[in-house]
């Protein structure tokens, strides 16, 4: 078997791991970077994820009246496949344009703490490094229901990405982010879908306000909800599959759909790694165990992204290279880690989309704060005219904010432009910046931003 020496051995193409791999290549350093499948040259984000699903989402709003929602999913799949296609050369060339970086297209496998074998087809290459970075990602988990495993029309949102077949029905299991996210997705293109929530609503990590908001939209979309619903059985025909449900009350139904999705979330990946060969340690979800600077249970193996159970973040990820450049290169003088991270905003890509950052009310509450709440209708606000210029008030908008200090705990905004709203919002809580300040700042017009002004004036309890 051949044999290789690298400075750096990363495992696994998404952000941390490629941004880093690029950074010591360019430092001089030997790099290895090793990824199991030539689609996934970027990682996750950029093939199956982040990137084409909310390209679809922004298609789907542009299809001409006098076209075919069939054809227009076709073609938006096509154009999706094309620019993701590209991005995906572009992050292939980043580092193989480096004459110190050498890219594996194989399956790693530790052999021990300092060695790991990667092995495509009949070829086997033993790669030595003296830092190993673990940025595997992380796979859906397919729940244990009779009959879903071996289906013929389970799905993946890999596959939903990548098929230019418009499923002419679809039954989403998990009224979670993902799956919310991907049922909102698909009924912009008019394909009738059906969630299947265990919960008693779905988006259980939302305050009961904000979450039914949300869920009031998505149903004018046509999207069907059973909530308290278990999935008891997936049962295949030659066209579709019957989803078989039982609700809390004993009720039974059934879910036709030539499409199951499964959006019950994603586990770190680390099967056929052999961690016990290199003594890399795992929790009981499965992950990476990490310290704060992100060194697994051997101080010169690291674990970035979604493999180490931290949020499943594109740009948390990018956030574990910086740790992990801290730590070999002497960036930031080594002093960032995790601890650093306050107020991390997401968004979920429904439309209008629903951004959040910092606690919700009930969090709040449960901690034991005072705290006062602003919230208000996007149709109400009279300072936020864009939304009528773009032709969406749907939506609310709401602050959690702490009652002695003035401090913002969190926000929740379910609006036109949301998803770069919640960016300012998160910087002004990393500055400290009150919600009186906030309500007070001078914002242009006609922008969504000035919403905060009108909001803000409405702190009440």
């Amino acid at each position: 078997m051949d044999a290789l020496h690298a400075d750096l051995l990363v495992i696994g193409f998404g952000k941390g791991g490629k941004t880093l791999a690029a950074a010591m290549g360019r430092a001089g350093k030997r790099v290895v970077m090793v990824e199991q499948d030539a689609l996934l040259y970027g990682g996750t984000c950029i093939n199956i994820a982040c990137v084409p699903t909310k390209a679809l989402i922004h298609r789907a709003s542009g299809r001409p009246e006098d076209v075919d929602p069939g054809r227009w999913y076709a073609a938006s799949v096509a154009s999706t496949a094309s620019m993701t296609s590209s991005m995906r050369d572009k992050n292939f060339r980043m580092l193989d344009t480096l004459d110190t970086v050498t890219v594996l297209t194989g399956t790693a496998s530790f052999l021990d703490e300092k060695r790991v074998e990667v092995v495509a087809g009949t070829d086997r290459l033993e790669i030595s490094a003296d830092t190993i970075v673990i940025n595997t990602g992380a796979d859906p988990v397919i729940p244990d229901v009779p009959g879903l495993r071996g289906s013929a029309h389970l799905v993946t949102n890999a596959d939903l990405v990548r098929s230019a077949d418009m499923p002419r029905r679809v039954a989403v299991i998990g009224g979670g982010y993902q799956g919310i996210e991907f049922a909102a997705m698909l009924s912009r293109y008019e394909i009738p879908v059906t969630v299947l929530e265990s919960g008693d609503r779905i988006l259980r990590r939302e305050d009961e306000d904000v979450a039914r908001a949300a869920e009031t939209i998505l149903r004018e979309e046509g999207i069907t909800f059973v909530t308290g619903a278990r999935v008891t059985e997936v049962a295949d025909a030659d066209a579709a599959a019957t989803v078989h449900y039982e609700t809390r009350d004993g009720t039974r139904g059934t879910v036709e759909a030539e499409a199951v999705l499964v959006g019950t979330g994603r586990a770190p990946h680390t099967a056929g790694l052999r961690l016990e060969a290199a003594g890399v340690r795992t929790d009981a979800r499965g992950a990476i165990e990490v310290d704060e600077y992100l060194r697994t249970s051997r101080p010169h193996i690291f674990a970035v992204g979604d493999v180490n159970g931290g949020p499943q973040f594109t740009y948390i990820s990018l956030d574990d290279y910086r740790i992990v450049a801290g730590q070999i290169m002497g960036t930031g003088d080594g002093k960032r880690s995790t601890a650093d991270r306050v107020a991390v905003p997401y968004t979920l890509f429904m439309t209008p989309p629903l951004a959040r950052v910092g606690m919700t009310e009930k969090e709040a509450r449960a901690l034991g704060r005072s705290v006062r709440v602003a919230a208000k209708d996007v149709a109400a606000l009279m300072a936020m005219p864009r939304a009528s210029i773009v032709g969406d008030v749907r939506g609310m908008m709401k602050f959690v904010v702490d009652a002695e200090t003035d401090e913002i705990l969190g926000a929740a905004l379910l609006s036109v432009d949301a998803q770069e709203l919640i960016n300012t919002v998160a910087l002004a809580m990393r500055a400290g910046v009150t919600a009186g300040g906030l309500r007070d700042a001078i914002w242009t017009h006609p922008s969504s931003t000035e919403a905060f002004n009108e909001v803000l004036a409405t702190v009440v309890r």
